[in-house]
């Protein structure tokens, strides 16, 4: 196992030296095969990664403006905490945005490293100038009251078909995203690691013109 001074270090090494499907397949070996999000949650710009633990929320669809309509939202944002990701639930919404630059910047501003949400956002190109990795099934420009209220966070929630519990690790790129249970965080990150650099020795071999199986058994990547 690798120790890291703290967690910033250990997202940020996760960030410059993984990816998700290293991720998945390490996951795979050790039996928690479900853990990748649907293929519709996807970031709004191509080069976003994100990586950090899950803040979770619950949203649900209205039908008329509340008397607050904006208090669960806005209380979810401002518990967000340094190397956060929010993780929000919908019920897959198609009706409402619960998402956008407001939030996204008050979101960064509390050190919190993205934001997943299986439903929309709007403000996409103030987000993409902002480099806040944000991902979603799409974009709508409506505003959420009188569409949506956040009716919980901080519990376990459904998120893109995979069960998301606060703490756990979330890791996404623009292959997708994926949720590393708490309890194997540490064995998945120290396998993941030993695995991408393994794969980095396969590429070199193949540049190389090395064959493919001769590759694969040199390092033991199967």
């Amino acid at each position: 196992m690798i120790d890291f001074k703290n967690e910033q270090e250990m997202f940020d090494t996760m960030r410059g030296k993984l990816y998700s499907a290293v991720i998945c397949d390490v996951l795979d070996s050790l039996s928690a095969r479900e853990q990748a999000m649907r293929a519709d949650i996807c970031p709004v710009y191509p080069e976003a990664v994100v990586v950090g633990r899950a803040y979770t929320a619950l949203s649900v669809d209205v039908f008329e403006v509340g008397d607050d309509p904006y208090r669960g939202f806005i209380e979810a944002a401002d518990s967000l905490k340094a190397n956060d990701v929010l993780v929000m639930g919908t019920n897959r919404s198609t009706r409402t945005c619960a998402w956008g630059e407001l939030l996204s910047t008050a979101a960064r501003a509390r050190g919190a490293r993205g934001v997943i949400i299986d439903g929309y956002t709007r403000d996409v190109a103030q987000i993409t100038a902002m480099k806040f990795p944000v991902f979603v099934t799409g974009t709508k420009p409506v505003d959420s009251a009188g569409r949506s209220i956040l009716i919980n966070h901080g519990c376990p929630v459904g998120c893109g078909d995979v069960i998301v519990h606060p703490g756990d690790i979330i890791f996404g790129d623009i292959d997708g995203v994926v949720v590393i249970p708490k309890e194997l965080e540490k064995e998945v990150i120290s396998l993941a690691l030993e695995k991408a650099e393994k794969e980095n020795l396969v590429r070199d071999e193949l540049l190389k013109g090395t064959m493919v199986r001769d590759a694969y058994a040199k390092h033991k990547v199967l």
